[in-house]
């Protein structure tokens, strides 16, 4: 059934309004109960995009982001693709023990945190939360433009990024979060955990990224080092 589906889908286009349930039933010889299966499918996998009182599209491709020290503004340009941020909240907190350690800084230390909602071409794909040490970047927030990315801002401080630690899972957004991305909590979502370092291996962030599991996707490239 998925695989009729998906030759329509490529038959139809990026895009294009599937026919109703019902029509699609009787063209395939399934039931509905079958074919909401198969669709459901799709939209977890990100080939079509439902929209409440609209219906179901079929889905642009994924949106790729390279698993490297790319910022997401560098990553989306790559594709073409023009990025955007919606700033939730930039607040000033003390570190509590865990997010000291992996600043290296002392737990009750000052931290910037930022929020932003992550925009494709004006489109809600994700939710970042970033922290910084307060005394290292003390006037972040005055230099801090939603046009800009964090990196080139950062710049100014004279860092520079030179590695980072990543780790990435599959998750379910809290209502929370589905609801400032626009998402449907049941729909899978992409976690990347990162803290960035400078060339003396100081840490300059910690991030927490999420973003939604059927428009994105994470590509890195691999090589074997030390044949001999």
């Amino acid at each position: 059934m998925k695989t009729r589906l998906a030759d329509l889908l490529a038959e139809l286009g990026e895009g294009a309004l599937l026919p109703p349930e019902r029509e699609l039933a009787e063209r395939f010889g399934v039931s509905r109960v079958t074919l909401r299966q198969a669709v459901g499918e799709l939209v977890l996998e990100g080939k079509v995009l439902r929209r409440q009182g609209r219906g179901t599209y079929v889905a642009p491709p994924k949106l790729v982001q390279p698993l490297a020290l790319f910022s997401y503004s560098a990553g989306m340009r790559r594709q073409g693709v023009r990025p955007g941020r919606d700033i939730i909240s930039l607040e000033h907190l003390a570190a509590d023990e865990s997010l000291a350690v992996e600043l290296h800084i002392p737990a009750g230390d000052p931290v910037v945190h930022l929020e932003r909602v992550l925009l494709a071409d004006g489109e809600r794909i994700g939710l970042e939360s970033i922290y910084l040490s307060g005394k290292r970047f003390p006037t972040v927030a005055d230099v801090l433009d939603p046009d800009t990315s964090l990196h080139t801002c950062l710049e100014q401080f004279g860092v520079v990024f030179a590695e980072a630690e990543e780790l990435v899972e599959t998750v379910l957004a809290t209502p929370r979060e589905a609801l400032l991305i626009g998402t449907n909590p049941a729909l899978p979502m992409l976690l990347l955990h990162r803290v960035s370092y400078d060339p003396d291996g100081v840490p300059i962030e910690r991030a927490r990224s999420l973003y939604r599991g059927d428009r994105f996707s994470f590509m890195t490239k691999m090589r074997v080092d030390g044949q001999t």
